[in-house]
């Protein structure tokens, strides 16, 4: 196989499956002034923030992390950004800490100094519109597959989740990991009951005990809150797909994964620093977990599910993948890989991971997944004030 895929390269080293200007708002103030700017401009998209003001200290310093980590993504281009005035981090200062860590082209508006929203949308849909016109010109060259970072994900998982699709999505992580690149799974809560398992796979004594003691420690912060975890795993779409415990759902869980040594494990919205397996601290919501691999640099992106989710993400392609016939069926709008061949007994995980493969480089060469086709961008920032 070519190990290679044809990418966006950047200054920074990295390379992008996409090539997007990010119209990117400090706070939700700005956010559909940012909406309307992007469906100005082909070529550009927009995160719709909900936060950003009134906040504690650690949820700021979340909120940032995110929004830097989505300036600095690979499949970024370059950034709008837009501020409303008086929140809690405002647009210059939200610009210089970014181009403080790039070189890409970066400009900013606030809707107070400019006077209105109206002026603000036409001063930054002409910013984007020059931007995007410089961005269309950049060609794709061949990339060393060492730039992919592969996120990986779970979300309304059934019985068939961890049978098929997450064991082929693990194998699928594995042959990556062989060929030079770097996958990240996440969801802490989610290896409740089975990280012994996983931290099996640290490749040192201390990455053990990292994946021991970060599940631990989400579990006992809940319980500081005075939260159950399991009022909320499995989830009622879990357990109608057969799902019984969380211990069961882990066990499925960490099997996307694959089985090469953990090198890594990284806080939510933390660009890891090692190449090959990674795991990124975060909460079992997967929309939250999706946002932050996307701030911690991922550029592309393989989405289990065994009851059917729409979930994408304007930044990074999201593939989703079932290994249920029924959901594929019901929902083939939004599914792109059908792995029921497994549950059904007629292919094996390693032929179902060696296909999606073949579409996954497809997808980081220019494909549309169906999420993309429809301009899916669901964002969820974790506000749970865990690191200060």
């Amino acid at each position: 196989m070519e190990r290679y895929f044809l990418g966006y390269k950047r200054s920074e080293g990295r390379a992008g499956t996409r090539n997007h200007v990010l119209i990117l708002p400090t706070c939700a103030c700005a956010s559909e002034s940012c909406r309307v700017v992007a469906s100005q401009v082909k070529g550009s998209v927009n995160i719709i923030v909900n936060t950003g003001c009134s906040d504690v200290a650690a949820n700021t310093e979340m909120t940032q992390r995110v929004l830097i980590g989505f300036a600095l993504n690979p499949n970024v281009y370059g950034v709008v950004i837009i501020g409303l005035g008086c929140e809690t981090v405002p647009h210059k200062e939200l610009r210089e800490k970014i181009q403080a860590l790039t070189s890409k082209p970066i400009v900013s508006f606030g809707i107070q100094e400019i006077g209105g929203t109206v002026n603000t949308i036409c001063e930054a849909t002409k910013a984007a519109s020059a931007m995007a016109a410089k961005a269309a010109v950049q060609q794709r060259v061949p990339c060393d597959l060492s730039d992919i970072l592969l996120g990986i994900e779970c979300g309304g998982s059934d019985a068939t989740s961890g049978i098929s699709s997450n064991p082929a999505v693990g194998d699928l992580s594995d042959r990556m990991i062989d060929l030079g690149a770097s996958t990240m799974m996440s969801e802490t809560i989610e290896f409740l009951g089975a990280e012994h398992v996983l931290a099996r796979r640290g490749a040192t004594k201390e990455i053990h005990n990292q994946i021991i003691e970060m599940v631990r420690a989400f579990e006992e912060h809940l319980g500081a809150a005075g939260q159950n975890c399991r009022t909320g795993q499995p989830t009622p779409g879990n357990k109608a797909g057969g799902l019984s415990t969380l211990e069961e759902k882990s066990l499925g869980c960490i099997r996307k994964g694959g089985t090469r040594p953990v090198v890594e494990v990284v806080q939510e919205a933390i660009r890891p620093t090692k190449t090959g397996a990674i795991i990124m601290d975060t909460p079992g919501y997967d929309i939250a977990s999706v946002t932050s691999k996307v701030a911690g640099g991922c550029n592309a992106y393989v989405f289990t599910t065994g009851r059917g989710t729409p979930t994408g993400n304007a930044i990074v392609p999201v593939i989703k993948i079932t290994g249920n016939p029924k959901t594929y069926r019901k929902m083939i709008d939004n599914i792109d890989i059908d792995v029921s061949c497994i549950t059904e007994g007629t292919c094996t995980v390693q032929e179902a991971s060696a296909d999606m493969l073949e579409f996954l480089l497809e997808v980081c060469n220019g494909k549309m997944t169906k999420a993309e086709s429809y301009g899916f961008s669901d964002i969820a920032i974790d506000h749970i004030c865990r690191f200060i």
